[in-house]
C-alpha cells in the first residue's frame, strides 16, 4: 500500500513539473513586463550599481498621457468631417471642436 502511494505520488510530482511551463507563458501583468523590461536594460550592471539602476528603473512612474491641444482637436475634427459641406460641416466642426475629451 506505502508503495502504491510512493507511485501516485510521485506521478502526482511529475505531472505538476509538466504544467510549469504552461504557467510560464501566461500573460504577463504590468508589473512582470515592467521587470522584464527592467532586467533587459540592466545587462551588464553588476552589485550595487545594478541595484540602485533596478530600484530607480521599477519606481519610475510610466509617462503621463500627453493632453489634447486644439491643434489635435482640429485634426482629428478635419478627419472626421470628411464627406461633410456647408452647414452640415459647419454644424459638425463646432459640436466636434467644443466637445471635451
Amino acid at each position: 500500500m506505502k508503495k502504491i502511494i510512493a507511485v501516485l505520488a510521485a506521478l502526482g510530482f511529475a505531472t505538476s513539473a509538466f504544467a510549469a511551463p504552461e504557467a510560464a507563458s501566461a500573460p504577463k501583468n504590468s508589473q512582470q513586463s515592467k521587470m522584464a523590461t527592467c532586467n533587459a536594460d540592466a545587462t551588464g550592471k553588476k552589485g550595487d550599481e545594478r541595484k540602485a539602476f533596478m530600484k530607480e528603473c521599477l519606481s519610475a512612474k510610466p509617462a503621463a498621457a500627453a493632453p489634447v491641444t486644439q491643434q489635435t482637436k482640429m485634426k482629428t475634427c478635419n478627419a472626421d468631417a470628411t464627406g461633410k459641406k456647408g452647414d452640415e460641416r459647419k454644424a459638425f466642426m463646432k459640436e466636434c471642436l467644443s466637445a471635451k475629451k
